[in-house]
């Protein structure tokens, strides 16, 4: 796994499937919205972080499920305040496919690095999915549901 503090990383590892109505600008739009999340991350942003979430989002992690984007606000919020304060976070997208046109599935490897680590604790690194949506009115691309396990 690599940083993406400002980024998402890439990996000759990763595997996009698409259907026919699927572009390159859709995988490189989807790559795009993690960039901006973890941009945020890196920022401290909650808002920023929340705003790529549609409204009626979920997030589901040990122990934590936020339900709507302001409830995905205020948990990053308290978190970049507290336990996440001074951290980054890890990302390796290893499967984008989009089951239908105008939604994509990110599989990924993932972690965080707590102030002053330099690698993820085998206890904390997961698998990640992302699920997103493309608003065909404004052609953008929003999470609207996040899911971690540990691995």
């Amino acid at each position: 796994m690599t940083s993406t503090s400002t980024s998402t990383s890439t990996s000759t590892s990763t595997s996009t499937s698409t259907s026919t109505s699927t572009t390159t600008d859709d995988i490189q739009d989807i790559r795009s919205v993690l960039d901006r999340l973890y941009s945020a991350w890196a920022d401290y942003d909650a808002d920023a972080f929340a705003a790529l979430y549609t409204e009626d989002a979920t997030v589901v992690m040990p122990g934590v499920f936020n339900d709507g984007r302001e409830e995905i606000r205020a948990y990053i919020a308290a978190a970049f305040e507290g336990p996440l304060k001074g951290s980054r976070p890890l990302d390796e997208p290893r499967r984008i496919r989009f089951p239908r046109s105008g939604t994509a599935v990110v599989v990924s490897e993932a972690g965080i690095l707590l102030a002053g680590e330099s690698e993820v604790p085998a206890g904390r690194q997961h698998r990640a999915t992302w699920v997103l949506v493309r608003d065909p009115a404004e052609a953008t691309w929003a999470i609207t549901s996040y899911h971690n396990a540990a691995v």
